[in-house]
C-alpha cells in the first residue's frame, strides 16, 4: 500500500524512491511485524483467558505438560494480524504473488480458526472433522497450483520444478504432477507445522529459520543477475514474497515473546496450520518444492515419526496381538522429553538442527 501512495511522489521528495527497494520494505514490514505482535499480543491474551479459551492437555503426555492446562490458546491471531497487516501495508498488493501467498495464509488460519473454535469454545473432541481440513488443504494446494501452471511468471517453467544439486536443473512434470505435487507440499506443510507445535517456542523458531532461507530465495529468484550467477530459475516478481517473508519472521519473533517457555499463550491450529501452508506456497511460488524437505527437515521428521509410531503399532498389533512403539510418544519431540531432556532442551536442539538445515540448503546454490 505505501508503495502505491509514497513511489509516485519520489520526483517531489526523493526520499521517496526507498519505496521502490524490496530490501528496504522488507524491513519495514519485519518491524512492523514485530511492534503489531508486541501492541496486540498482551490484549489479544487477556482477552482469550478472560473468555476462558484455554488449552486442554492429554493425561497421557509428558507430567511436565500438565500445568500447561488451561493457557490461553488461538493465539495464532496475533501471528496471522501480524503477518497480514505489515504485508499489505509494505508489499505490492496488486502482485500475484503476494495475493496469492495472502489467499493461502487466510484460508488455513480461517481453517485453523474454525477447528480451534470447535475444540475449545463448542467443546467438540476432535474439533473440525479431519476429512473437511483435509479437503480446504487440498483445495488450496489445487488453486495455488492451478495458478501457477495457468499464469506462470516465465513460460517454459509453468510446469518444472528445482532439483537441487544440479546446475540448471529443472524438470518438467506435466500440469498432473504438478497438481499433485503441488497439493502435497502445501498439506504436507501445513499439516506437519501443526504436528510440530507441541512445546513452547518450537514450531515458531523453526518457522522463522525456513522463512529466513525462502525470503533469500525469493530475492535470488526474481532478480535476473543473482537467479543466473546461482544456477537458478529466475521467475521476475517473486521478489516481492520477500517482503512477506520479513513480515513472517517478524510475527514469529513476535510471537515468540510471548511463546517462549513458559508459554503465556498457543499459537494453535489457528496459527501453526496458517504457516505450514505459508511456507509450502512459498516452496511453490519459488520452484523449490524439493528443496523444501531439506530447508524443513525438522517437520519432515516430526511427521515421519507419527506415521512410523502408528503404523508400526498397528502392525504389530495385528501380528503378535500387542501394539508395540518405536518411540517412547509421538511426535518425537516427546520423545525426547520423555528420555529426560528438559523441554527448553528439546526446542534449542531441535531449532539447531533446524539452522543446520538452513545452511545446508543454502549452500546448495554454491555448488550447482
Amino acid at each position: 500500500m505505501l508503495y502505491y501512495l509514497l513511489y509516485p511522489l519520489k520526483d517531489t521528495f526523493f526520499g521517496f524512491n526507498v519505496f521502490a527497494y524490496i530490501s528496504f520494505r522488507g524491513a519495514g514490514a519485519a518491524i512492523t511485524a514485530l511492534l503489531i505482535s508486541f501492541l496486540i499480543g498482551p490484549k489479544i491474551i487477556r482477552t482469550l483467558s478472560f473468555y476462558q479459551i484455554g488449552e486442554t492437555i492429554r493425561k497421557t503426555g509428558p507430567e511436565s505438560h500438565l500445568k500447561k492446562e488451561g493457557t490461553p490458546t488461538m493465539g495464532g491471531i496475533i501471528v496471522l494480524l501480524s503477518i497480514i497487516l505489515p504485508t499489505i501495508l509494505w508489499a505490492k498488493l496488486l502482485d500475484k504473488h503476494i495475493l496469492l501467498i495472502l489467499m493461502a495464509t487466510m484460508w488455513m488460519g480461517a481453517i485453523g480458526f474454525l477447528d480451534d473454535y470447535l475444540k475449545i469454545v463448542k467443546k467438540y473432541s476432535r474439533g473440525l472433522i479431519a476429512r473437511y481440513k483435509l479437503t480446504g488443504q487440498i483445495t488450496l494446494g489445487l488453486i495455488v497450483g492451478i495458478i501457477v501452471i495457468n499464469y506462470p511468471d516465465v513460460t517454459q517453467h509453468a510446469t518444472a520444478i528445482s532439483i537441487p544439486f544440479v546446475a540448471n536443473g529443472t524438470l518438467d512434470v506435466g500440469w498432473f504432477v504438478y497438481l499433485l505435487l503441488s497439493v502435497l507440499v502445501i498439506t504436507g506443510t501445513s499439516n506437519a507445522v501443526n504436528i510440530t507445535d507441541g512445546l513452547d517456542g518450537l514450531a515458531t523458531g523453526l518457522v522463522a529459520i525456513a522463512t529466513l532461507v525462502f525470503g533469500a530465495i525469493a530475492y535470488a529468484t526474481g532478480r535476473l543477475d543473482y537467479s543466473n550467477y546461482l544456477n537458478i530459475i529466475y521467475l521476475p516478481g517473486t521478489g516481492e514474497l520477500f517482503v512477506f517473508c520479513l513480515a513472517m519472521i517478524g510475527a514469529s519473533i513476535g510471537f515468540l515473546w510471548f511463546n517462549a517457555n513458559p508459554a503465556k499463550v498457543f499459537m494453535g491450529d489457528t496459527g501453526s496450520l496458517a504457516m505450514g501452508a505459508a511456507l509450502g506456497t512459498l516452496a511453490v511460488l519459488v520452484k523449490k518444492e524439493i528443496l523444501l524437505f531439506l530447508i524443513g527437515g525438522v517437520f519432515v521428521v516430526e511427521s515421519f515419526s507419527v506415521m512410523l509410531q502408528i503404523y508400526y503399532f498397528k502392525y504389530t498389533k495385528k501380528k503378535y496381538g500387542e501394539g508395540r512403539r518405536i518411540w517412547k510418544m509421538a511426535p518425537l519431540h516427546h520423545h525426547f522429553e520423555l528420555a529426560g531432556w528438559p523441554e527448553n532442551h528439546v526446542v534449542v536442539r531441535f531449532w539447531i538442527m533446524g539452522i543446520l538445515l538452513a545452511l545446508i540448503s543454502l549452500s546448495t546454490f554454491k555448488i550447482q
